[in-house]
């Protein structure tokens, strides 16, 4: 199985980005996704900056890719997208089907996104026809709904055109909306929120009445609020999911990075902790945690 970091999704100084790039460069790691995926008013680094960083973790021997924003709203992110789409040396992951139909024009590959919601072998047929290298696979899709699904005689026909990958680990990106979510529980207009988000490096936690966390607020990105993690469920995913993807955080990214390595055959398992849960993938509720049972030392 191969690795991925996937994009920044928090709003880190340039500084700290930056750093972690050069980190990655020097790590194990297989694949990098770049970009600005959530919001368009963070700006530390610009569409140049990005592409600077790809060339420097392509000469590191990283595969590269370029991912777009997900929720577009103005023309001017319209033309930051096409600059995306029209890089001419790294495969794009698209996240909005705007980004799919500039690619289409050029007939250029990409990677399609989880917020895509390709959910039955039709429209996944459909995709890898206009040109999807590797799917995201969407983060409620179970392991036992995802081998059916690649099981259908019109997807394992062409099971050999496109790779499968899966986030395993981070909050998981829920919704995308309109309105800032991190501005407004500051009492402050979207328009100007001062890019209040920069505080928040791993989003800004909502618990409910009784201390559960049940969201993260990343600007206008909802994410979940317990942490998922599939470190010991690696084994199941022979045969179905190409690639792992591992959403960066502002530390021990490359500490879960091996720790994921080192867990493929289970021989390493971890206890996750209390904030942490695996149900999508083992057809549960999104927070349920199922710990398998382990040595006293484990």
């Amino acid at each position: 199985m191969k690795f991925s970091f996937g994009p920044i999704l928090y709003f880190w100084p340039r500084l700290e980005v930056e750093k972690f790039y050069r980190e990655v460069a020097d790590s194990d790691v297989d694949c990098v996704y770049l970009g600005e995926a959530v919001c368009s008013k963070r700006r530390e680094l610009k569409f140049d900056d990005y592409f600077r960083i790809a060339q420097e973790l392509r000469e590191a021997g990283k595969q590269v890719c370029l991912s777009t924003m997900t929720l577009l709203e103005a023309p001017s992110e319209l033309r930051e997208l096409r600059k995306y789409c029209d890089n001419g040396e790294f495969l794009v992951e698209a996240n909005d089907v705007g980004a799919i139909s500039l690619l289409n024009e050029q007939k250029l590959p990409f990677v399609g996104g989880a917020a895509l919601q390709i959910y039955n072998q039709h429209s996944l047929r459909r995709f890898i026809g206009m040109g999807m290298k590797r799917w995201v696979i969407p983060a409620e899709l179970s392991r036992d709904w995802l081998a059916e699904l690649l099981a259908e005689p019109m997807i394992e026909s062409v099971r050999d055109c496109f790779e499968t990958e899966l986030m395993g680990f981070g909050h998981l990106p829920l919704a995308w909306s309109g309105r800032c979510f991190t501005a407004r529980s500051e009492n402050r207009a979207k328009d100007q929120c001062e890019l209040c988000c920069i505080k928040y490096p791993q989003g800004r936690t909502v618990t409910s009445q009784d201390g559960t966390e049940v969201f993260v607020l990343n600007g206008i990105q909802t994410q979940s609020g317990s942490r998922y993690n599939l470190i010991n469920q690696l084994q199941g995913m022979h045969g179905l999911v190409d690639m792992l993807r591992l959403s960066p955080e502002p530390s021990d990214s490359l500490t879960w990075l091996q720790r994921f390595r080192m867990n493929q055959d289970g021989q390493r398992p971890y206890r996750l902790a209390r904030n942490e849960s695996n149900g999508y993938w083992l057809k549960l509720a999104g927070l349920a945690q199922v710990n398998e049972r382990m040595e006293d030392d484990c």
